[in-house]
């Protein structure tokens, strides 16, 4: 992870420059020299993707008007700052303006390679969280996150156009792990509010007291928060476990919802996670908060339900996790794709992503299987040999397609490779990947 971190050394002696810019290389970070703040400050943008080292004493813009030039463009931007021996009030200052940290003359080499590397965390963590933040406000990019070409998918993601640019309050349902909660960022994303408030508040999460308190207030004035119905005006609040709602809770949120009178002001997403066998949402909730709250529905379908989904994410996270751990993705043989499209998945997507990953890593270290992983989740589950409860066909065509995919993405898109694996002529490849939908230029 540290080779893509930069770090950005800036200091106006030669010698300084080089010895830094060593030292830091030797542990691995990719490491850019400059001989003035001026020069630094030409690259340094809000989303430079590393850390600054800079001395202090330096001609022409010195560094503490070059630190508070750095805190005026991206203020998490981590700065440590040289000083010269006894430069500690200055320090101090640099810290108080927003320097990350100071390193004294003469210091200890590891000492700076500690910083850092602590400053390098704090930057990725910046970096992945203003990713996340930007893939939630766009809704082509979360679009893309709800993959899968199955009729139930399909009907998802229209769904999620459709009721994204209507103006109700949406009611989400579905089993634990479907991706009930990135539909409602997907809600919020596509429709008018986009650009707007996104607020969300788990009713499980907080006791009774606590969880009032953030949803209506009254809020304390040392509290930086407004009261989650305030903060969300004009926008979208979304309410994860609704059916943990008291009576109470329940009743005050009618109340808000009767006075604010249309969702135009703020929308309300509910989602509901009912656990209990034979009970619904409508069982937890007051009837009259259930229909104002499900004016519009949408439930989020189980991945036993996904059909052939379940082996094209399978192949995609297994590649990913494999990239991850550096190494190769398994390969899935005919009767582990029956497996997979039979288990029953109560964990659906979430689970998933945990089998992928176990699979990546047992595979690296040469043992297990598939069928292993997934009777170790559920005991009472035996071998798949046949294929109940579907025609043959469709596990058939299911297993085509995943080797088609998978070879074709491990050629990157080399037909004549593709065709001598698997033994087919190239008509009969032409025509399966029009059959399956596959795209020669999507491996490229």
């Amino acid at each position: 992870m540290q080779k893509s971190m930069k770090i950005a050394i800036v200091d106006d002696e030669q010698d300084m420059r080089q010895s830094i810019s060593q030292w830091l290389a030797l542990s691995g970070y990719d490491t850019e020299a400059f001989a003035s703040a001026e020069d630094a400050l030409k690259v340094l943008g809000p989303d430079y993707p590393g850390i600054v080292i800079s001395d202090i004493k330096m001609p022409g813009m010195d560094g503490m008007q070059f630190l508070k030039k750095i805190m005026g463009t991206d203020s998490a931007l981590p700065v440590i700052m040289i000083t010269g021996h006894g430069d500690v009030p200055m320090a101090v200052e640099a810290m108080r303006i927003g320097a990350f940290d100071f390193l004294e003359k003469p210091f200890n080499p590891d000492r700076m390679t500690e910083l850092a590397k602590k400053a390098a965390n704090a930057r990725r963590l910046t970096m992945d969280n203003r990713q996340l933040r930007r893939e939630l406000s766009d809704g082509s990019q979360l679009m893309n996150k709800l993959i899968g070409s199955s009729p139930s998918m399909e009907r998802l993601r229209e769904d999620i156009l459709d009721l994204g640019q209507a103006d109700g309050h949406v009611l989400i349902d579905g089993e634990t792990g479907t991706g009930k909660t990135l539909v409602a960022h997907a809600l919020h994303a596509v429709g008018a509010r986009a650009g707007k408030k996104f607020v969300l508040v788990s009713c499980g999460a907080m006791d009774e007291a606590r969880l009032e308190k953030r949803l209506f207030g009254p809020m304390q004035p040392e509290d930086s928060q407004l009261p989650a119905i305030e903060e969300a005006r004009g926008g979208t609040l979304v309410l994860e476990d609704i059916e943990k709602l008291s009576e109470t809770l329940q009743s005050r949120l009618l109340s808000v919802i009767n006075e604010q009178g249309t969702p135009s002001e703020t929308r309300i997403v509910a989602i509901c996670n009912m656990q209990e066998a034979n009970k619904t949402c409508e069982d937890a909730l007051r009837p009259d908060l259930f229909y104002r709250l499900a004016a519009l529905r949408i439930t989020v379908p189980p991945l036993r339900q996904r059909g052939e989904d379940i082996l094209s994410m399978f192949t995609q996270l297994s590649e990913q996790f494999a990239d991850e751990y550096g190494c190769d993705a398994p390969k899935v043989t005919a009767q582990e794709a029956a497996q997979l499209l039979q288990a029953p998945w109560p964990g659906n997507v979430r689970q998933l992503i945990n089998v992928a990953e176990r699979a990546v890593l047992q595979s690296r270290r040469g043992s297990g299987t598939i069928a292993s992983l997934l009777m170790s989740d559920h005991e009472e589950m035996q071998p798949v040999v046949t294929t109940e409860g579907k025609p043959l066909k469709e596990y058939v065509e299911a297993f085509e397609r995943m080797l088609i995919d998978n070879t074709m993405r491990r050629h990157k898109g080399s037909i004549s490779n593709v065709m001598e694996e698997l033994c087919l002529p190239r008509r009969t490849l032409n025509e399966k990947m029009a059959k399956y939908g596959l795209q020669r230029q999507d491996y490229l």
